[in-house]
């Protein structure tokens, strides 16, 4: 029977070497297919490699850890329906593919709950209050242009968006970067669907939501830790602070040996090449 491959180290193969998993390998190669596909703007292809990208690096995640992140799992479901709708094009489709991204981050957020963001970000109300206001800029900025079912849709989306970004911080700095950079790319998606293109933005949109996948999975493939009694992950062994320092260990449970293109709503570009 198959079981979760954890023998070998966070970028190593099982004999050894420097080359990456072969799951993460696939990834790379499926990413780079499809940027090229959206920037030769051939939908054929796309629709070959997008709705792959989640699901391989799901299968990786279970591989490395079995059941124990099961949110993230299904965030990456979630992610995979909605890069099926968004290679649809028009409105409806548009809206679709937000509601599955929706159902993304709120299952991303839960994961990060889980590992303890809730305490993490009681001590890091700057850090809160900044990405609100990531939030709020974002919403001004963008919302007024659009009609109001979609304005309202990108406004509930966003908010779970930037949640999620924020609630990363507690799986250390690849977390965060990856959160950071989903940010980004929705933020060059809600730019198309204000009718502020340019040359461009659709490869730097794909390019940004593959690179955000990766790195919130490798978050969790390469975190070792056990998740039961886990209540403020940033304290226990191994987890690095945001300047790069590592904390030193702390007993878990008291015993002192034991030691994460779109164009514009209506076109047709509102599809794959949004993301």
């Amino acid at each position: 029977m198959a079981t979760p491959d954890r023998a070998s180290g966070p970028g190593t193969a099982e004999g050894g070497s420097h080359r990456p998993p072969p799951l993460l390998a696939a990834f790379g190669l499926l990413a780079v297919v499809e940027i090229t596909a959206v920037a030769l703007r051939w939908p054929a292809l796309q629709w070959a490699t997008k709705p792959l990208l989640a699901p391989v690096l799901a299968l990786h995640l279970w591989r490395r850890t079995g059941g124990r992140h099961t949110r993230v799992l299904a965030g990456l479901g979630f992610a995979t329906a909605g890069d099926v709708a968004l290679l649809v094009p028009g409105t409806a489709a548009f809206g679709i593919g937000i509601a599955f991204f929706l159902g993304a981050q709120l299952c991303w957020i839960s994961a990060f709950v889980e590992q303890g963001a809730v305490p993490y970000l009681r001590l890091r109300r700057k850090l809160c209050l900044g990405y609100a206001a990531v939030w709020a800029g974002a919403v001004a900025a963008l919302v007024p242009s659009l009609d109001a079912v979609l304005g309202g849709a990108i406004a509930v989306y966003s908010m779970a968006l930037v949640g999620m970004a924020l609630t990363a911080h507690v799986m250390g700095p690849r977390a965060a970067l990856g959160g950071g950079v989903f940010v980004l790319s929705d933020l060059l998606i809600g730019l198309g669907a204000a009718g502020l293109d340019f040359t461009g933005r659709p490869v730097l949109v794909m390019t940004t939501y593959a690179a955000a996948l990766a790195l919130l999975t490798t978050a969790f493939a390469d975190d070792r830790g056990p998740v039961a009694g886990r209540t403020a992950p940033a304290d226990l062994p191994g987890r690095r602070e945001e300047d790069g320092t590592e904390r030193a260990a702390v007993p878990a449970h008291g015993d002192p040996g034991a030691g994460a293109d779109g164009t514009g709503p209506g076109g047709a570009g509102i599809s794959g090449t949004a993301r």
